[in-house]
């Protein structure tokens, strides 16, 4: 009987909450910096084992090490340069503060005031003409500016 509850469990079971999976750019730099620094390391390894028993590898060992050392450092910044950039390009949730949030509620219901009132100022069902361009400009960069 015991056998049976053992062999009902599952082998995997599949965490619900965690860390959500990385962009792919970003994971496929990573894996590369890893594999970068792994092997730095290795060569480290092999350039002190050399240096300690006077091999004549050491000195080329140790050139090496240091040019894997900034490559190293150059795929690490790499990680964090293309995730900024995947954050910047895809879209980064912009959260303002409480207080901007409702002040910029309260313009757009002055503003969808102010537009009902124009579209339809004598109650007569009229459309209003479109607003000029440099009216859009600066409304647009009212905008920008509240951002």
């Amino acid at each position: 009987m015991e056998h049976e509850a053992r062999s009902a469990r599952q082998l995997w079971v599949e965490d619900e909450k965690g860390r959500r999976r990385m962009p792919d750019p970003v994971r496929t730099a990573a894996v590369r910096a890893v594999m970068i620094t792994s092997i730095t390391l290795v060569q480290a390894v092999v350039a002190f084992f050399c240096a300690v028993t006077d091999s004549w590898l050491a000195f080329p060992m140790l050139l090496s090490t240091v040019g894997s050392t900034v490559v190293a450092t150059w795929s690490v910044l790499d990680v964090w340069v293309t995730r900024q950039v995947w954050r910047q390009r895809n879209g980064v949730v912009s959260e303002p503060s409480s207080t901007a949030r409702a002040s910029r509620r309260e313009r757009r219901r002055e503003q969808k005031a102010a537009r009902a009132a124009d579209a339809d100022p004598g109650g007569h069902g009229a459309p209003a003409a479109p607003a000029a361009p440099a009216v859009r400009r600066a409304e647009a960069a009212a905008l920008s500016e509240a951002a």
